[in-house]
């Protein structure tokens, strides 16, 4: 699994078909997750653990010590096929090694269930849907996280 984490001021989707804004939080994190055809449901739960734990919100003294729990943040999680684009060869990228549909669903409920379990506020994209997001990044803080790079 893939995942891109930005921590925002605020972040929102909104489906252009119809303009509206299906979900939006504050304070928090935005977390493009990515399902690649090997990833297990243990990958999924082991990586939510680890995106509300990450500490990458400051502290008093202003360093990076305290965890999205800590902070009483909130989660927008929104699926990214595309974090699995391959674009050695030629000019279009490939996604052959972003798992199915059905795959890459169940295993982004299980994420988002992960983080609800642990207290976490969680707002969603839309599944398979074009969507607009857009956020306000916080110092700017971006991290990769790429479970096959252990």
């Amino acid at each position: 699994m893939r995942v891109c984490i930005q921590r925002v001021k605020r972040a929102s989707v909104t489906l252009p078909a119809t303009g509206n804004i299906v979900s939006e939080i504050g304070v928090g994190l935005l977390v493009l997750l990515g399902v690649g055809t090997e990833d297990s449901e243990n990958e999924a739960k082991e990586l939510a653990k680890k995106c509300t734990e990450l500490r990458i919100f400051e502290d008093e003294m202003g360093k990076m010590n305290r965890s999205l729990i800590d902070v009483g943040g909130s989660m927008l999680v929104v699926s990214q096929f595309t974090l699995y684009a391959d674009c050695r060869k030629g000019r279009r990228p490939s996604f052959t090694a972003a798992a199915s549909p059905d795959k890459a669903d169940r295993l982004y409920q299980i994420f988002i269930e992960t983080i609800r379990n642990r207290g976490i506020s969680v707002a969603t994209g839309v599944f398979r849907n074009e969507m607009h997001v857009e956020l306000i990044n916080d110092g700017p803080v971006t991290i990769w996280i790429d479970t096959t790079q252990r």
